[in-house]
């Protein structure tokens, strides 16, 4: 069973960075994409960030020119550099990974707070 764990989240104030992680369990190899999504309180889950196996790579319009994803395939891990932080940009930041066969996996979140 797959396990995707994400760490880096916290509290920080507007205009500050954080780098998000997502360590998979198995080798990111076999996961045509993987990407952060990210839900606020009261509103519904949204693409984030997401990253193809070959390192294509596509941004939400909102988080363009101040996030970045990227993967380290040796440490089988997928980041999220978050720079700029808004207070808009605060929710629950999830990993999600795609396999060949279409399966998704979800890791539980970590929380990113941004505020004064």
């Amino acid at each position: 069973q797959v396990q995707l764990v994400e760490s880096g989240g916290g509290l920080v104030q507007p205009g500050g960075s954080l780098r998000l992680s997502c360590v998979a369990s198995g080798s990111i190899f076999s996961f045509n994409s993987m990407g952060w999504y990210r839900q606020a309180p009261g509103k519904q889950r949204e693409l984030v960030a997401a990253i193809t196996s070959a390192g294509s790579t596509n941004y939400a319009d909102s988080v363009k020119g101040r996030f970045t994803i990227s993967r380290d395939n040796a440490k089988n891990t997928v980041y999220l550099q978050v720079n700029s932080l808004k207070p808009e940009d605060t929710a629950v930041y999830y990993c999600n990974a795609r396999s060949s066969v279409g399966i998704i996996y979800w890791g539980k979140g970590t929380r990113v707070t941004v505020s004064s």
